[in-house]
């Protein structure tokens, strides 16, 4: 054999291994594909991965309704609970910038029909970054505003009503021409009647699903919980919010601003920021901006990575019954991201 006989082995051997470990990396389309098909509790749902507004990884498994064994699609609509409050707080940023809301007013200004004296000192921010106090219309405060952080609906359903009182229309009205203009075509606010197509949420009770008979969505609580949307409509929203296409970069950063610290479970042990409806999380490998939603058997997860320009979104329409295993698949599939080279570049 001669020298150029060999020489030209040894590149093709050196090429084939470096090709052979580049082909190792970890591979998060794979894992993500294993755990929804392996993992326990079931996993019924969807799962977006995207960037820059492009789908890099979508999947379905599941029924849309267990009775009738009616399967799931990327279109399914979804409750997805509290992620609706960050569609609210954007509402109202939007009057903000109107100037037809200050949100350091009391929320009287707005809400001239409540006669509670809290209303005369609980401000539209406070209500926003759930620092008011808060625990019932009926009840004291349960502590001074601003002084603490107690998370709960009652506070965005005002949200709700701020936004009607400033654009004298409906709270379904003024969300869905946002959503409209947006091109989110499989997104509305919860009606009796347009709900009718939607999934069936499960309460999975001991790995026995249960279909959810009764809402727990009002008129009063849009704001809070009354959103219906899509995996992929809610991956529009983030490429529209986080790009600036829908707020000025002034109040955007009022949204995601560390404007007071709370736990989450699904964010990690120890406090991290809250803003206005969306949490800036800083305390773990990645910083990232989301939200968690749960009711009516439904589960979804919103978290957008800045750096890296990614969106996970998962919606499922089941829920388990014991707390420590809310959002299990969601939480197992934010660490697979993790474990990825996905978020360390764009």
């Amino acid at each position: 054999m001669n020298f150029i006989t060999k020489t030209a082995l040894l590149l093709l051997f050196t090429f084939s291994s470096s090709h052979s470990s580049a082909q190792k990396k970890y591979d998060y389309k794979k894992s993500i594909d294993s755990l929804i098909q392996n993992t326990n509790p079931v996993f019924n749902g969807v799962v977006v991965v995207s960037q820059n507004g492009k789908t890099l990884y979508s999947k379905v498994k599941g029924y849309s309704n267990f009775e009738t064994k009616k399967p799931l699609t990327l279109d399914s609509q979804f409750e997805i609970m509290s992620n609706s409050k960050q569609i609210a707080a954007v509402l109202v940023l939007l009057e903000v910038e109107k100037g037809k809301v200050d949100l350091n007013s009391p929320i009287k200004k707005y809400l001239p029909e409540l006669k509670q004296s809290w209303a005369d000192s609980v401000t539209v921010h406070q209500l926003l970054n759930h620092s008011h106090g808060i625990v019932g219309l009926e009840k004291p405060l349960a502590f001074k505003p601003g002084t603490n952080f107690k998370y709960g609906n009652l506070s965005f359903g005002l949200i709700g009503k701020i936004v009607e009182f400033s654009t004298k229309k409906s709270y379904t009205e003024v969300a869905e021409t946002l959503f409209k203009k947006l091109k989110m075509n499989h997104t509305f606010c919860y009606s009796k009647e347009k709900a009718q197509n939607s999934v069936t949420g499960y309460y999975n009770i001991k790995d026995t699903l249960n279909p959810v008979s009764k809402t727990q969505i009002t008129p009063e609580s849009l704001g809070a919980d009354g959103i219906l949307s899509t995996a992929g409509d809610l991956t529009i929203w983030n490429n529209n919010l986080h790009k600036g296409k829908i707020l000025k970069p002034e109040l955007y950063q009022l949204l995601i601003k560390n404007s007071i610290l709370s736990q989450h479970n699904f964010f990690g042990k120890e406090k991290d920021g809250y803003g206005y409806g969306i949490r800036t999380i800083e305390k773990e490998k990645f910083k990232y901006l989301g939200h968690t939603g749960l009711g009516d058997g439904f589960s979804s997860v919103n978290l957008y990575f800045p750096e890296s320009d990614i969106s996970l979104i998962v919606v499922e329409n089941q829920m388990n019954d014991d707390s420590n295993l809310f959002y299990a698949s969601e939480f197992k599939i934010k660490n697979i991201l993790f474990k990825s080279d996905l978020l360390n570049k764009k």
